[in-house]
């Protein structure tokens, strides 16, 4: 195939002259954090400032019969009471299309004739006060006449999506063995520290609005379309945030209602989210079903896969609810080469919270499906899940691959991703010992899987000039949210321009300060967003050498960066200096804006999509009277490409593990067949503790990836991927001396307990005693 890419990996530099691209360096961002000095939303409260609070929908759907708002206008502090008629004529958030036909849902900022989810906004009430606020809403009075719930069903759907290559119904009818898995993955809250929130001033320069956002570029365009302005008069600030993972993608509509108060009462308005508030209205992610079929040979070469994916939305659209499902059904067969493949995608609406992308997502999903499969077949056929991947790994040699639903894998070795996990885990020792231990009466097992998992397409941009006082000045379009971004970035700038790292100032999530673009969002932070830094830093380099042929009269000279500046390469000790550089630039108005100098903008686009890769091994235990899966231990080998800090990476493999462990083991969103949320609380819903965290050995074997300038693949979502499937895997292995061949998500004790009780009645013998 033809390669679509052409890159390589950038120079890092010799021994005289370490690079910064590639070395642990301790975030700048963390020192205003752990001494109390972070800004997030509910530290912002400017004077004169009035507060908001919803009154949110107690039923799951039907119409609105009556409303009596009469109290809460009545109320000791309250100011406005806002309902849909008052918000008339209010525009609507996009949603990406990336799929055909896709039937949108309104967007509403507040429910008028009828309410369509449980915890759906119907009134604001502004006050004084958050407490009279919150009082006030409680005052509300509604009724609604139930309507009948939507869920899977054909007329509740807003898109199909299918994938087709190949022979796949002639492969399945030659097929020496035929395998099955069915995978409900439940609903999960992205949990993260600090819930939503908004602040926003109307002053005579227009809207600005602080939002605690992954994208606030893009949240400008959503509320300038909501508002009917114009962008140039909304300024989106993204203060510091308290984690997001995907659950502050989108604007939301308590946002725009927020805005849109401020706006009105031409005063600072402010709302902040309760947990509670999450639980029953922010994005949920996952919530897929993956009906999925492997045919196979006698050696078992995988001949083809069929899949059935359905995917809730719920009732309204964030901007990127088709997601989810449509990266889960075009990452299969994921690691694989697998010719033959019928994949068909739907997505419905749903009287629930809308579903939103959330760290992974549809990878795990496609993970999930795929590495169970394997594993049955492995057990089918009687070989060892290990070697049977092995057979069927996409090999080195056939990068760039275009996979059967038409993606390209850019770089990678599976085979050899595989090899290291073996023997890092010391594979085949641990399946001795479960022998061992099986036959003294444990329960255990292993578990593998491996994983792909793409890293974002499209573009990003940054900015960069150069201060009076020699301070190098990147703004940057991406956006942070806990990733470490400022020091990341500030490493690329230093490894380029060879200077100290102190003497670099990034800049993000303001849009009146930094140009624009998509933010952080699928992994695609470092290999577009970093990308975009190289490419502006190496502009600005050019620019820089042109200013010092200038002040140094050396037009044909080769010069060269160094720590405080730019010299002769020959070695002549002609230097000019970052701040003799600046000046002079100045003087001549060479790029002048923001008051920089030198001022360089790039926007980069991707040459294609990075993929990612990595395999995991599992051991776990389960107590026979308890159920209780207690995880041993995970080795985890991870192709992130070309690393710019190992020690930010392997934090975010750590708390993308954390997560994934809560995913697999514990979390699980719950409605009931009234629409009704039974996990409202932490209380209900099972987010993992410290000491529910096992122990890890986490590895790299790094492919350059030759989709962008970088050569850099996307990290922060692996932990969601790869481990939930070993992990299932080896509590399935644990299991299957038992007959279990199936375990539900998550592998709560009640789960297990379950599964094994219904092993030990089937196997009662005709005495009624239990076998064992």
């Amino acid at each position: 195939m033809n390669a679509p890419f052409q890159a390589k990996a950038p120079d890092r530099g010799t021994a005289a002259d370490p690079a910064w691209i590639g070395r642990d360096v301790r975030r700048v961002e963390d020192a205003a954090l752990v001494t109390g000095r972070g800004r997030f939303i509910g530290d912002l409260t400017p004077p004169d400032c009035l507060h908001l609070e919803f009154f949110r929908s107690p039923y799951a759907r039907g119409q609105i019969t009556h409303i009596d708002i009469a109290a809460a206008r009545a109320h000791p502090g309250v100011v406005a009471v806002l309902t849909a008629a008052d918000l008339a004529g209010a525009g609507r958030a996009a949603v990406n299309g990336l799929v055909d036909g896709l039937k949108l849902a309104p967007f509403t900022l507040l429910a008028g004739d009828a309410v369509e989810a449980v915890g759906q906004p119907v009134v604001a009430i502004v006050a004084t006060s958050a407490e009279a606020a919150r009082d006030a809403a409680a005052t509300v009075d509604i009724v609604v006449e139930s309507s009948v719930l939507r869920g899977r069903s054909p007329e509740n759907a807003a898109f199909t999506e299918t994938w087709s290559s190949g022979a796949s119904a002639q492969a399945f009818a030659e097929a020496a063995h035929v395998v099955r898995v069915d995978i409900d993955y439940p609903r999960l809250a992205p949990m993260a520290l600090e819930p939503r929130g908004a602040l926003a001033v109307w002053d005579d320069d227009g809207l600005t609005v602080w939002l605690p956002t992954q994208a606030p570029h893009r949240a400008r365009i959503d509320l300038a379309d909501v508002l009917g302005m114009p962008q140039e008069q909304i300024r989106v600030i993204a203060p510091d945030v308290g984690g997001a993972f995907g659950g502050k993608a989108s604007l939301y509509p308590e946002d725009a209602v927020v805005a849109w108060a401020a706006r009105a009462l031409r005063k600072p308005v402010k709302w902040a989210a309760s947990r509670g508030d999450d639980f029953l209205a922010a994005t949920h992610g996952r919530g897929g079903r993956t009906e999925a079929a492997l045919a196979l040979a006698n050696d078992g070469r995988v001949l083809a896969l069929r899949a059935q994916l359905s995917f809730p939305l719920g009732h309204w659209m964030p901007y990127s609810s088709v997601v989810p499902g449509r990266n889960a059904a075009r990452i299969l067969p994921g690691p694989y080469r697998v010719d033959n493949v019928d994949i068909e995608l739907t997505g419905y609406l749903a009287s629930t919270a809308a579903i939103g992308i959330y760290r992974g997502a549809g990878r795990p999903e496609a993970c999930m499906v795929m590495e169970r499969l394997m594993d049955r077949a492995a057990a089918v056929l009687g070989v060892d899940p290990l070697e049977l991947r092995r057979r069927n790994l996409i090999a080195p040699a056939a990068f760039p691959y275009t996979t059967p639903t038409g993606q390209v894998l850019d770089s990678g070795d599976y085979p050899a991703l595989l090899a290291k996990a073996e023997k890092q885990s010391s594979y085949a020792e641990l399946c001795r010992e479960r022998t061992r231990r099986r036959k003294r009466g444990e329960i255990v097992g292993v578990g593998t899987a491996l994983y792909v998992e793409p890293c974002g397409q499209g573009w990003e941009s940054a900015r960069i000039g150069l201060a009076t006082d020699g301070t190098i000045v990147l703004a940057t379009g991406s956006s942070a949210q806990g990733q470490g971004r400022e020091t990341a970035y500030a490493q690329i700038v230093c490894d380029v321009l060879k200077t100290p790292f102190d003497s670099v100032r990034v800049l993000h999530g303001d849009t009146r300060t930094t140009p624009a673009g998509i933010g952080a969002l699928a992994s695609r932070g470092t290999p577009i967003g970093g990308s975009a830094v190289l490419r502006a830093t190496q502009a600005f380099l050019d620019k820089a050498f042109g200013i010092a042929r200038d002040l140094l009269a050396c037009a044909d000279a080769p010069l060269e960066a160094v720590a405080d500046g730019v010299v002769v390469r020959a070695g002549d000790g002609r230097h000019a200096s970052w701040t003799d550089i600046a000046r002079h630039a100045i003087a001549k108005g060479i790029d002048l804006a923001e008051g920089l100098a030198l001022t360089t903008t790039e926007v980069y686009e991707a040459a294609g999509e990075a993929w990612s890769s990595g395999c995991c091994v599992a051991a776990v235990s389960v107590d026979a009277d308890t159920g209780e899966l207690t995880v041993e231990q995970v080795t985890w080998i991870d192709d992130a490409g070309v690393v710019i800090n190992p020690m930010l990476v392997e934090g975010q493999l750590r708390g993308g593990f954390a997560q994934g462990i809560g995913a697999v083991m514990s979390e699980r969103i719950v409605y009931d067949e009234e629409g009704q949320l039974l996990t409202a609380s932490l209380m209900d819903y099972g987010i993992p503790r410290a000491g529910d965290i096992p122990p890890l050995v986490i590895d790299k074997l790094p492919a350059v990836s030759p989709a962008n300038a970088l050569g850099a693949k996307g990290v922060g979502e692996a932990g969601c991927i790869g481990p939930p499937a070993a992990i299932m895997n080896a509590a399935v292995d644990a299991l299957s001396p038992f007959g279990v061949t199936h375990l539900d998500i998550p592998l709560t004790s009640e789960t297990i307990w379950r599964a094994l009780e219904t092993h030990r009645h089937s196997n009662m013998n005709t005495t009624g005693r239990r076998e064992t």
